[in-house]
């Protein structure tokens, strides 16, 4: 809508060049824009460059955003110097009344070529030399929220003619900025929860053991790997007194930072287990009990869990199953690898607070190897999508316990499979070999 306005008012010097000038000019200030990544730094240039080309005086912006009507406040103006509204927006002033209230609340681009400022408006100050004013509504979500007042101290001075142009430049711009503002927001936000993140993730590595313990007839070794900043896999060991070890792996369903907590609570609990030594159907019980209760009532979460004791004297291995891949067991007189039996496997932990865990035993050999892993591990896939599976792992166990550091055969193994494609979920691998 305009107000008023002379249709013999001449263009600018710009639209008169040649288009191909015209469009190496623009292109310009684009490919200029576009290296920019500070909001203030790109309203700055392109108004300057704006207002070159189309011959204009000057501008106010104003903005409606999170004020209730009729209040606005002036976001850019001349008296202002160069206050960064996103950074300092304290700084800005606000009013409720006058000729910028009613223009950004009536939500129209407006041209006043005969404006006088009021001398009872609160923006008194800000429009008292203009004589000339073109206002244009930037729509955010079909509102009206910021505008941009093109000023002039002279009368007569804007053609109704440009306004749909400057409508659509300047509201293509608004939403550019915006985006680069909420870009601006995004990044600090990230950087904030990436911090965070680093400290659960340094909290839930520091569960993990730090050095194995020494077993006269067992050699271990392990790699770990989270597919985020924070992981849900999880080992442990517990001395039990008499030669025997408790060897456990886990895995808490999802991954980031949600299974990273329920991780450090499983943990706990199998740390706090009255009495003990326990066997390992009691061990399973006893966490599945806790977390059933009072961690996982809401159904959505669950923990996979192996837990086994190794009796170093008589090299047997007595073990529970809650849910979790089937450990390989590679014996020294066979040149596969297969598994350890599982017919008698649970739920997996935090199901339901009765489940029932049966052990089971097996003798083991030296030169014997059993493998306890996650399903990130078998799950892994290449770029084509194809996924490693147990086969594979199979093989690899068989090819690694011939050589003297096997896991580091292992991980090449899977490494060369996924040939670089991310892991879509938490890896752990742990190796005992029996001597």
């Amino acid at each position: 809508m305009a107000e008023s306005g002379r249709a013999g008012v001449p263009r600018s010097a710009h639209r008169q060049l040649p288009w191909r000038e015209r469009l190496q000019e623009m292109t310009a200030l684009m490919r200029h824009i576009s290296t920019l990544t500070d909001p203030q730094d790109v309203v700055n240039v392109y108004g300057e460059k704006i207002q070159e080309i189309n011959g204009l005086e000057t501008s106010i912006s104003i903005s409606r955003r999170n004020l209730q009507a009729p209040w606005y406040k002036i976001t850019r103006a001349d008296e202002l110097g160069d206050i960064d509204p996103w950074k300092n927006p304290e700084k800005l002033p606000v009013f409720d009344r006058g000729i910028l209230g009613r223009l950004i609340y009536g939500e129209e681009p407006v041209i006043i070529n005969d404006f006088q400022a009021e001398r009872d408006d609160p923006a008194y100050e800000y429009m008292r030399r203009f004589r000339s004013l073109a206002a244009l509504p930037h729509f955010d979500n079909g509102i009206s929220m910021n505008m941009v007042v093109i000023a002039s101290a002279r009368p007569e001075s804007f053609d109704p003619e440009l306004l749909p142009d400057w409508m659509m430049s300047g509201n293509l711009f608004g939403r550019a900025t915006n985006n680069l503002v909420l870009s601006r927001r995004l990044q600090a936000a990230y950087e904030t929860i990436d911090a965070e993140l680093k400290v659960v993730s340094d909290i839930q590595r520091s569960l993990l053991p730090q050095e194995f313990p020494f077993i006269p007839t067992l050699k271990l070794s392990s790699h770990y790997e989270s597919s985020s900043r924070a992981g849900g896999d999880s080992y442990d060991f517990f001395p039990l007194g008499a030669g025997k070890y408790g060897i456990m792996i886990a895995d808490v369903s999802g991954h980031g930072t949600p299974a990273a907590v329920l991780m450090a609570i499983t943990h706990a609990i199998s740390h706090l287990i009255p009495g003990g030594p326990h066997p390992p159907e009691h061990v399973m019980g006893f966490i599945n009990r806790q977390l059933s209760s009072r961690y996982t009532t809401d159904g959505g979460s669950f923990v996979t869990a192996f837990y086994g004791v190794f009796d170093e004297h008589a090299r047997t291995l007595t073990y529970a199953n809650a849910g979790h891949p089937s450990p390989l067991w590679k014996c020294v007189c066979e040149c596969d690898a297969g598994e350890l039996p599982s017919d008698q496997a649970g739920l997996p932990l935090g199901i339901m607070a009765d489940a029932q865990y049966t052990p089971q035993m097996v003798e083991l050999s030296a030169g014997d190897a059993v493998l306890l892993y996650t399903d990130g591990i078998s799950e892994a896939r290449n770029p084509t999508g194809e996924m490693y599976g147990v086969t594979r792992l199979h093989r690899a166990m068989a090819l690694a316990t011939a050589q003297k550091q096997p896991m580091p055969v292992l991980v090449e193994d899977l490494r060369t499979f996924c040939a670089g494609a991310p892991a879509g979920d938490d890896r752990t691998m742990l190796l005992a070999q029996v001597r």
